[in-house]
């Protein structure tokens, strides 16, 4: 297996080391690394950046340092991992906003002649996307048809080009007993040493 470049966006605006997400990033994270992998970590809680407001801000508004930073290591990655909450049916503002900032137009995307598709800026790379929720996976994936996941692997990642995109949802984390967690995290452990 050839080791691959990863890039782990922590997407749980709650910086508390507590949260399942964290526990959920650092097993990959480890399991990464056991077998030869890089890994660079984007931790949206631990970083600051302005909510756009206005077309003219997405497409020329000044990019901060964090922002200009975390698109340098999604440019150097050849695997995304995307890992957050289900909050009202989809993921938190934060990462939404987040995501907003980096994925601008030029470097998620850029305009083509008109009347032609845009290009896909970040072709040949791949993305897991791990949700946490408090229903049951299967009542989100199949009575409310993951609309929000789709809209992120099809709107974000899909139109920049990223892809392949697999997803790994876990539901009833409120719920779930100790054992149940462990499994889980030997599960992202276990994605992690495949680096997919």
């Amino acid at each position: 297996m050839t080791a691959k470049c990863i890039a782990i966006i922590q997407g749980h605006p709650d910086p508390d080391e507590q949260r399942f997400c964290r526990a959920l990033a650092n097993a990959y994270a480890d399991g990464a690394r056991s077998e030869g992998h890089q890994i660079k970590m984007i931790d949206i809680a631990r970083i600051e950046f302005p909510i756009l407001r206005t077309q003219h801000e997405f497409e020329h508004g000044t990019i901060s340092e964090s922002i200009r930073q975390a698109q340098d290591i999604i440019q150097w990655a050849d695997h995304l991992v995307i890992i957050y909450p289900l909050w009202l049916g989809s993921m938190p503002a934060y990462l939404k906003a987040f995501l907003e900032q980096v994925f601008r137009p030029g470097f998620a995307a850029a305009k083509s002649a008109e009347g032609k598709p845009w290009k896909k800026c970040l072709s040949g790379r791949s993305a897991r996307i791990v949700v946490t929720m408090g229903m049951p996976a299967f009542v989100y994936r199949f009575i409310y048809l993951a609309h929000s996941l789709k809209s992120l692997e099809r709107n974000i990642l899909g139109f920049c080009g990223i892809g392949p995109t697999k997803d790994t949802l876990i539901g009833m984390v409120e719920a779930i007993g100790h054992d149940k967690r462990r499994k889980w995290l030997r599960r992202l452990e276990k994605l992690g040493q495949e680096g997919r």
